[in-house]
């Protein structure tokens, strides 16, 4: 192939995703934006956003890359029904790990807050919050990034193309939702 060539077959798989990408970070901002009344009832749930956000887009592009490379390798079927004993094994770890590192970023996000003397609600709270969103973002990341990629690579598209900005911009769209989510669960308990 041709420098051209593959320029536009590059510019081809992933412009589309891109614009998306563009289109759902908007819509993750408009979310957040009408979070102001869990902000302001949450004192401290604000500095949770970034790390909760860029966690998800680590763990669950991390698996769309691990699943890009089995489905080139051969190391696991392009299908999605899970039969496959590696497929689950990513899957799990991913889920795992986001939901781990959801209840460190809020340990952590607490400890600094405790630090720097500002405002917070209470640990159980903020851990709460974050457990609640990693659980349920990490949930629907995954049924996500499975289908995207394993789909993708079935219609020719290159899987690691799609995995990035699939990976971003669904991350912060259900993250944000699902943070907001857990705000208003925790707080309808009484956690705020």
């Amino acid at each position: 192939m041709t420098v051209r060539e593959v320029t536009v077959e590059a510019y081809r798989e992933a412009l589309p995703i891109l614009l998306l990408s563009a289109a759902g970070g908007l819509f993750a901002g408009v979310v957040l934006g009408g979070m102001e009344a869990e902000l302001e009832a949450v004192p401290g749930l604000l500095l949770l956003v970034p790390a909760l956000l860029a966690t998800r887009g680590n763990v669950y592009g991390s698996l769309g890359a691990r699943l890009g490379s089995a489905l080139h390798q051969g190391l696991i079927e392009p299908t999605v029904t899970g039969g496959d004993r590696r497929l689950r094994a990513a899957v799990a770890a991913a889920m795992a790990n986001g939901v781990l590192i959801s209840g460190v970023a809020a340990i952590m996000g607490f400890a600094l807050l405790v630090a720097l003397g500002r405002p917070r609600a209470p640990l159980p709270a903020l851990v709460a919050i974050a457990l609640i969103a990693g659980f349920l973002s990490g949930l629907l990341l995954t049924v996500v990034v499975v289908v995207v990629v394993v789909v993708g690579y079935r219609r020719g598209y290159n899987p690691d193309a799609l995995a990035g900005p699939v990976v971003t911009t669904t991350g912060d769209v259900v993250g944000i939702a699902t943070m907001l989510l857990a705000a208003r669960v925790v707080l309808a308990l009484g956690g705020g």
